[in-house]
């Protein structure tokens, strides 16, 4: 399935105070160099706090973390956990739409989702509180069919269960998840066959059903205010100090916290005889990579042929969302041989044309 990032997105993405605590806290539990470990709890927390993940908040996490936008993007489009679309702002539903569900009643719960909320998946209601899809199995096979609605499982549905819990959820209660046919968790509908002195010490409701009532959490965005934000990672409490919301809105990236290195190469005001060459032809630079370095003075393969290790650790400084490309493909190595005159083949063996 084909994942793109949604036509319209905001101007900007900042954390909460925090949040920003919190991820700083996250970032903390890898070595130096190794930071990039957090993209997923860091992206994670980006859409609890807004609700979908959106590309100035994939750009920011990226930003933290000293990651190029791609990787990040990378991330984001391959999971299907991150909405890369507005949400409804009360509650997200996600139908199981596999086997058991499918044969115990999902097509009727899907039913009520394009009734009350929008013919379409992924479209947001009329009053802005409601969107819903059609998920793979959520693994709650023995309670078909089952949808998640927030962060918890609601099971044992029928069409006229869901019609109710998302005219509950609008009025603004939290009704308990879990089985809604009275069902304690996945035990036989007729009762207990086994294990029989189990109900003697059990508590109300099984335990993420209980959890979940005592945290009052279900559809609850996190802002970072929920329990207290420890490192115990590193034996002490996260710093309590204040982030001024000029550093938690637009926060300095990775790179801009170490002082530049390396030495500027040779730049050119506009190309040797008013025609550069097609850098496009060194494997992982692309249109943009190419105006970036245009913008740099770089027109020309024998520029890159003559970059000292100085001068690449100068140009990763200055391709911004771009850190590490040039390393990682060896953009030195390639362009000395295309300023050889050598060109990539083809499948048939011949040079391919200018």
């Amino acid at each position: 399935m084909l994942r793109r990032l949604h036509k319209d997105q905001p101007a900007s993405f900042a954390f909460t105070p925090a949040n920003y605590l919190w991820a700083q806290g996250q970032i903390s539990k890898y070595p130096a160099g190794r930071q990039a470990s957090a993209i997923i709890p860091l992206l994670w927390r980006a859409q609890e706090q807004e609700g979908w993940l959106t590309r100035p908040a994939i750009e920011h996490v990226a930003n933290m973390l000293g990651l190029a936008y791609i990787r990040a993007l990378e991330v984001a489009t391959f999971y299907f956990m991150f909405q890369l679309q507005p949400v409804g702002s009360v509650a997200h539903i996600q139908i199981c739409g596999t086997t058991s569900c499918m044969i115990c009643g999902a097509e009727e719960l899907i039913a009520v989702c394009k009734e009350l909320i929008a013919p379409a998946a992924h479209a947001v209601s009329v009053d802005g509180k409601f969107s819903w899809e059609e998920v793979e199995c959520l693994g709650a096979c023995a309670n078909a069919p089952a949808a998640q609605i927030g962060k918890d499982y609601y099971e044992d549905l029928t069409a006229s269960k869901l019609r109710d819990l998302i005219g509950r959820f609008s009025n603004g209660e939290v009704p308990v998840p879990g089985p809604q046919n009275g069902r304690y968790a996945a035990e036989p509908l007729s009762g207990l066959t086994s294990l029989k002195d189990f109900d003697s010490g059990r508590k109300q409701y099984n335990a993420s059903v209980q959890a979940a009532v005592d945290l009052r959490d279900t559809v609850k965005r996190i802002d970072g205010t929920e329990v207290p934000l420890t490192t115990p990672w590193i034996s002490k409490p996260a710093a309590a100090k204040q982030i001024p919301a000029s550093q938690v809105a637009k926060p300095a990236p990775v790179a801009a916290e170490v002082a530049p290195s390396g030495t500027q190469p040779l730049a050119l005001s506009a190309p040797r005889g008013g025609q550069g060459d097609n850098l496009q032809k060194i494997e992982g630079i692309g249109p943009v990579l190419e105006k970036l370095l245009q913008g740099l003075g770089v027109f020309h393969f024998d520029q890159i042929a003559g970059w000292t290790d100085q001068n690449l650790a100068w140009v990763d400084q200055n391709l911004e969302g771009f850190k590490g490309r040039a390393k990682r493909d060896d953009w030195i190595g390639q362009s000395k041989k295309l300023a050889s005159g050598w060109r990539p083949t083809n499948a048939a063996g011949d040079k391919p044309a200018e």
